[in-house]
């Protein structure tokens, strides 16, 4: 699933370490970046995170606000992350599980003629059929 939601971003002052500070209205928790690349990074990681737990419990994804409601301080601005849960497990949960199937036996014997990977063909297969790059 893909989801989008505001975060802010604060300006830490350089007498505290400088960089900036990312919050989520709609999520609990933050973090931050020293550079604006790094903090829009680490706030695309924490909202993958964040999206990518509440579908593995099952909780219902909080409403995101919108962004001409959130209250921006002197130092703050609001820009809109996304995050992409299929893309997210992927990365996160790469492990391999085995899977039994059954295929008529004239289709097993051709593909074994053919050097078919049947893993990888049932992989590819999947993708498309799910809409996955």
């Amino acid at each position: 699933m893909k989801y989008i939601y505001p975060a802010v971003f604060e300006e830490v002052p350089e007498a505290e370490g400088g960089g900036y500070s990312v919050s989520f209205p709609d999520w609990e928790g933050a973090t931050m970046g020293r550079t604006l690349a790094e903090a829009y990074t680490m706030a695309e990681d924490f909202l993958g995170l964040a999206c990518w737990d509440a579908e593995e419990d099952k909780e219902e994804m909080p409403t995101a606000t919108n962004p001409k409601a959130v209250a921006a301080g002197e130092n703050s601005f609001v820009v809109m992350i996304a995050a992409d849960t299929v893309m997210y497990r992927q990365k996160m949960s790469n492990k391999t599980v085995k899977k039994t199937l059954s295929i008529p036996e004239w289709l097993n014997t051709l593909a074994v003629e053919n050097n078919i990977n049947f893993s990888g063909v049932l992989q590819e297969a999947l993708k498309q059929k799910l809409g996955i790059a």
